[in-house]
Order: structure tokens, then C-alpha cells, then sequence
């Protein structure tokens, strides 16, 4: 496989500064997470149930805020939407680290639902930039990308509340996001190309895209992260078991070099495939990890088949979305997309958590492949049923902005 096509695809107009910026967008947004958990616990000296109270808050939040904000952005343009969910968080993280208990599990919910729609948006402006053959590479690549973030966000929030405290660390939260929401104000890039700009303006009706495949498809999207989640965690749990946590770090690193490699290849393969295999396939290449042992290097050795695919099987959902969702209703399609991702890993922790206490990692895993495939059996028949591509992609309002790009 040659660079020559990621060379291509990074000197179309606008890319390479979109990816740029989303990646240094995405990495205050990965440790938000982290950083309230330890907040609660080391902050304000609470426990970690309280934590996750707080945490789940948030995340809710954020599940119903991000189609929400997406529809938005089909309807009046990105900018709009920057400008708000700029501005609270901006208020939200400045003021966290002072709000008693109460009040902050109030602010974190409302703070997720007004979270700056960084991962849909750059997804929807990559579908407008990028022509349609060259997508499902500028997904892999935007997946590569997210992968680096989630390495970085979560290390630097552990890192910052145990030397700086939270008070500072929260700080430093608000600034990125403040920073990343104006990047994005002043980037302004476009939410449809210029083609569907050219379209005539109809509306889009939800129920033409919104089907029972599309609903299909975001409960494969919602395993994917299932899988990924109880993986992370059995891994966790495993060696925890076997004394060997002092490990742990480079684990979790070596399994996130795999999907960055995997992601690389298959962004560059002439032919992507349908998500529904590739979730399938990550899901029963998980199932045998169960069978090895507590040493670390054969636990990671066992998870090379599945991590190679992690990237491949989100970034091809992704694809997927973009190519069934008229332009006109991508924001709130890519937005339900990450409701979805939300609800996969949300729902995985308690449930890999509860088997792992009552019987042992091994058979965490074993559940999370078994997840990824009874998921996939299920919306198989919905897929034949699946929207088809629009001939032209019509558009719900014009967005004077993004004609300048």
C-alpha cells in the first residue's frame, strides 16, 4: 500500500487544517471524562460512586445534546452553534472545580448537552470536503486521529489533577475547549460541498432517512464500542488479577498502536467492507482472548486480531452514515452516530464491570465478542432494507457561510 493516496487526500483544499484542528480540538475533549472523576474523588474528596454519578450526568447529556446540535447545524449553519456551545463550556469548566457536589452533577448534565459538537462536526465537514471516493480514507485517517486523542486526553487529566490539582486542571480544560470552539468559529469549514450547496433547497424528511437499516446501523455502531469498552476493561481487570498493573499503560498503548495500524491499511485498501463484517469479525476475534492467561504479553498478543480492526470498523460506520444521509440531515445523522457511540461505551462499563467482579475478566471478554456478533445477526435482515444514495444531495436551508470555502 503506498502514501501516495493520503498525500492526495491531504492536499485537497482545507483537510489537512480540519484534521489538525480536530485532533488538538478532540484532546481537552477526551479528558473531561477523567478529569471529573478525579475531580470528585481527589477534589472534593468524595467516592468514586458519586463520581460516576456525576459522570453519567454528562454523558446523558451529551447523548441527547449531540443530534440535537446537529440538527441545528443543518438548519442554521455551524457557526450559530459554535458561538453557544463555545460559550458554555467556557462558563461550565471555569466555574466546575467551586460548584458543591449538588450543583455540579445539575452543571455536568447541562454541560453535556450543550458539549461542543467536535466529533460529529469534523465528521460532517470531512463528508463535504472530501469527494466520495476518497471518504472512507479520510474517515480512517479522522479515526487514526481520534485514537490519538484518547491516548493523549485521559493521561494528561490523570497527570494534571495529581500535580497541578483540580482547580488548575479544569482550568486548563476550559481554555483548550474555549480555544477549540474558536478555531472552529474562525475555520468555519463546510457542511455540505459546493455541489450540494447548488442543490435546489428542500426540506429532508426524517423519515427518509431515519429507517429501520439507519436504526440498525447505530445499534452496530453502539456494539462496536461495547466490544471496545469490556476490552479495555478486561484488560484492565486481567492483569490487575495477575499483579502485573504496573503494566497496564503500555497494554492499553501496544492495543492502540494496532488500531492505528489498522486504520492506516485499511484506509489505503481499494475497497472498503461492510461495516456489518468487520464489527462481526472484531467481535468473534474477541471471544478466544478469554482462553489466555494472565501474562500480559500473550493477553496482548491474543488482542492483535480485533484491535487491528477497531479503527476500520468505526471509521467504515462513519462512511456508512454519510453515504445513506442526505446532506441536508448529516448533522443530525452524525449526530445520532455519536449518541450511539455514547450509549455502546456507557452501557458496556457497569454491565463488563459486574461480570468481571462476579466471574473473572476471561469472561468479559468472552461477552463483549459474543455482543459484537449477536448485534450484527440482528440488523443483517434490516440491511437489505437500507436507504439508497440520493442522485442529488438536496439541502434543508442554503448556508451563506460555507460558499466562501
Amino acid at each position: 500500500m503506498a502514501i501516495e493516496p493520503y498525500r492526495r487526500l491531504l492536499r485537497l483544499p482545507g483537510v489537512r487544517t480540519l484534521l489538525l484542528v480536530g485532533l488538538l480540538a478532540r484532546i481537552p475533549s477526551t479528558a473531561m471524562g477523567m478529569a471529573l472523576t478525579l475531580h470528585v474523588v481527589n477534589g472534593l474528596g468524595l467516592g468514586f460512586a458519586k463520581a460516576g454519578l456525576v459522570t453519567m450526568a454528562s454523558t446523558v447529556g451529551m447523548a441527547i445534546g449531540s443530534p440535537l446540535s446537529g440538527r441545528f447545524v443543518d438548519k442554521y449553519g455551524l457557526r450559530p452553534i459554535l458561538a453557544v456551545t463555545t460559550a458554555a463550556q467556557a462558563l461550565f469548566w471555569s466555574t466546575a472545580w467551586e460548584l458543591p457536589y449538588p450543583v455540579l452533577v445539575v452543571a455536568a448534565a447541562v454541560g453535556g448537552l450543550l458539549m461542543l459538537p467536535v466529533f460529529s462536526v469534523i465528521r460532517q465537514c470531512l463528508a463535504a470536503m472530501v469527494p466520495v471516493d476518497q471518504r472512507r480514507m479520510g474517515f480512517s485517517l479522522d479515526s487514526m486521529l481520534v485514537e490519538l486523542a484518547y491516548m493523549t486526553g485521559p493521561a494528561l487529566a490523570v497527570a494534571g489533577i495529581t500535580t497541578i490539582g483540580s482547580a488548575w486542571t479544569l482550568g486548563v480544560i476550559a481554555v483548550g475547549t474555549t480555544g477549540s470552539g474558536l478555531a472552529l468559529f474562525l475555520l468555519n469549514p463546510p457542511t455540505r460541498s459546493a455541489e450540494e450547496l447548488e442543490a435546489p433547497a428542500v426540506k429532508v424528511p426524517r423519515r427518509q432517512w431515519l429507517t429501520p437499516a439507519f436504526v440498525a446501523l447505530l445499534g452496530t455502531v453502539a456494539s462496536a464500542t461495547f466490544v471496545l469498552t469490556a476490552t479495555e476493561l478486561s484488560l484492565v481487570g486481567t492483569m490487575e488479577h495477575a499483579g502485573q498493573t504496573q503494566w497496564v499503560g503500555l497494554a492499553v498503548g501496544i492495543w492502540c498502536v494496532y488500531s492505528l495500524l489498522g486504520g492506516f491499511v485499511y484506509g489505503g485498501l481499494s475497497r472498503g467492507f461492510s461495516p456489518l463484517l468487520l464489527i462481526a469479525l472484531m467481535g468473534v476475534l474477541t471471544v478466544p482472548v478469554a482462553l489466555v492467561g494472565g501474562d500480559w504479553k500473550w493477553l496482548i498478543l491474543a488482542l492483535l486480531p480485533a484491535g487491528v480492526l477497531c479503527a476500520p470498523a468505526l471509521s467504515s460506520t462513519v462512511d456508512t452514515v454519510s453515504r445513506w444521509v442526505p446532506s441536508g440531515a448529516r448533522g443530525e445523522a452524525m449526530g445520532l452516530h455519536g449518541t450511539a457511540l455514547l450509549i455502546g461505551g456507557a452501557s458496556s462499563s457497569p454491565i463488563a464491570g459486574a461480570i468481571i467482579d462476579a466471574h473473572g475478566a476471561p469472561w468479559a471478554f468472552f461477552t463483549a465478542g459474543l455482543v459484537g456478533v449477536t448485534m450484527v445477526v440482528i440488523a443483517a435482515p434490516f440491511w437489505r432494507r437500507r436507504p439508497q444514495p440520493p442522485t442529488h444531495q438536496p439541502t434543508r436551508h442554503p448556508e451563506p457561510t460555507a460558499a466562501a470555502h
